[in-house]
């Protein structure tokens, strides 16, 4: 009994210890992160870039924005021309200031104002040129090159390939090919993000040629 009360009261006197001890270590720890997190907000930041960014920035096995292999040939660059260089500017040497059409959506491609629609680029053989070579890119694959609806697209999906030699396509004002070639209708994909306004009447003109209009 009396070596039992006895290792009673060693525990009872170590259990403050043990607390202390314990408090002790809690408050070490939340001294430690206040620490870090203080360190980690302070102007040393801009010491470890300086050192250790450089290395992450400067490579030795390639200079700073170059491809990492060259294009593949015949590739077309995805900026080639396509796209306006800035605001007010348009390609091709085309006139600054000239208003773009209005957004339109699928319900008005049948529309007067799409019908009305006027070309502002003149058929020259530059206009042809350009038309052609947009032309053979992008439309070929499903309208073939003399827009016959013999593509290359024609050969695995015929539903996909329609000819541009038909009757009813030789009917449908310049308005409506431009508008098709923006925005799309039914199987046919929309262009408007690849082919810029001024292509686009580019292509209507040797659409037009193709048709022997």
């Amino acid at each position: 009994m009396a070596r039992a009360d006895g290792a009673r009261a060693r525990r009872a006197m170590a259990l403050p210890a043990r607390m202390l001890r314990d408090r002790g270590l809690g408050r070490a720890s939340a001294v430690v992160a206040v620490a870090l997190i203080g360190t980690g907000c302070t102007p040393m930041d801009n010491v470890m870039v300086s050192i250790f960014g450089r290395s992450m920035r400067d490579q030795s096995s390639f200079s700073a924005y170059e491809n990492t292999r060259p294009p593949a040939v015949g590739s077309v660059p995805f900026a080639s021309g396509n796209f306006p260089s800035g605001p007010g500017v348009v390609n091709l040497g085309q006139p600054e200031g000239v208003a773009m059409p209005a957004p339109i959506t699928v319900n008005d491609l049948a529309s007067a104002e799409v019908a009305a629609m006027v070309s502002p680029v003149e058929r020259t053989p530059a206009s042809l040129a350009r038309g052609e070579q947009v032309f053979n890119r992008t439309c070929s694959p499903c309208h073939g090159e003399t827009g016959a609806g013999d593509g290359a697209v024609s050969q695995a999906a015929p539903l996909f390939s329609r000819s541009l030699l038909l009757p009813t396509a030789l009917e449908l004002p310049d308005g409506y090919i431009y508008s098709m070639i923006r925005i799309g209708r039914g199987l046919m994909p929309a262009y408007g993000h690849q082919v810029s306004h001024f292509d686009r009447w580019h292509v209507v003109n040797y659409v037009r040629q193709l048709q022997g209009l």
